[in-house]
């Protein structure tokens, strides 16, 4: 399928549990989720939806250039949301939906198109991006989420643990991170074919997924394949505190 053809769609919902109506807190004199829109825009999407519960969010909107898609507020995740959303705009199954969390005010143009790319490129029903872990501060982070590939680049596990282990290296000290091991922080970031989309939000929650809370571990123990690609550019963490909030605007304000 063609780059110029992909969707970004935006889950959006008022109700977090950290920052209560994260999506209007302003952030550079704008609410964040405007910061979103445009970064999805500036990748190419060929069309940009926001799947939103709550009508606040959608005024917010207004002249933003995106499509507004209204869901139900009871969904448990993001994909969950992003599948009904598929019902009610009718992407046909072949269509490439990268789904790009409400709290990405910072993510990369390049990013955005990257995942589709891997997408495109995979014969894998689901891609996702990773980036190399830099600091013992990080890895150790359970708010980072891990990832461990296969030597194809499918995805053998995600965690909130420090994974890999390296067992030598930290029975010495862990200290610092030891060389020669590929630590992988994951991206939030995922593209899908429309179809498996709406496979996924039917599959039944898992073991792991309730355990770790990570919903992507619920298609690898259904015994789906992940493709994992490393991001082109640094790609900073998402807006989950009010700390990273004030972060954000610190950055966007120096692009400024």
């Amino acid at each position: 399928m063609s780059m110029t053809g992909f969707i970004v769609a935006i889950p959006a919902r008022h109700a977090s549990t950290r920052l209560p109506g994260k999506p209007l807190l302003p952030l550079a004199g704008e609410p964040m989720i405007r910061h979103v829109v445009r970064r999805a825009q500036a990748a190419g999407a060929a069309q940009v939806v926001v799947a939103t519960d709550d009508a606040r969010i959608a005024a917010a909107l207004e002249g933003s250039g995106a499509t507004m898609a209204m869901t139900r507020a009871d969904h448990a995740s993001g994909s969950d949301r992003l599948a009904e959303c598929a019902e009610l705009l009718g992407w046909s199954d072949d269509a490439i939906v990268v789904n790009l969390q409400g709290d990405e005010p910072l993510a990369p143009a390049s990013g955005i198109r990257a995942v589709a790319e891997a997408l495109a490129r995979s014969d894998a029903p689901m891609a996702t991006l990773a980036t190399p872990i830099e600091t013992v501060e990080e890895l150790f982070n359970p708010n980072c989420v891990k990832v461990v590939r296969a030597a194809d680049e499918s995805a053998l596990y995600f965690s909130r643990a420090p994974l890999p282990w390296a067992r030598d290296a930290f029975a010495a000290s862990r200290d610092a991170l030891p060389t020669n091991t590929p630590f992988l922080r994951h991206i939030g970031i995922y593209a899908y074919r429309a179809g498996f989309l709406r496979r996924f939000a039917k599959l039944a929650p898992t073991l792991l997924e309730r355990t770790e809370s990570l919903e992507q571990l619920r298609a690898l123990e259904h015994g789906y394949r992940i493709v994992v690609r490393i991001a082109p550019e640094a790609f900073p963490p998402g807006v989950d505190t009010a700390a990273d909030l004030a972060q954000a605007e610190r950055l966007l304000t120096k692009k400024v």
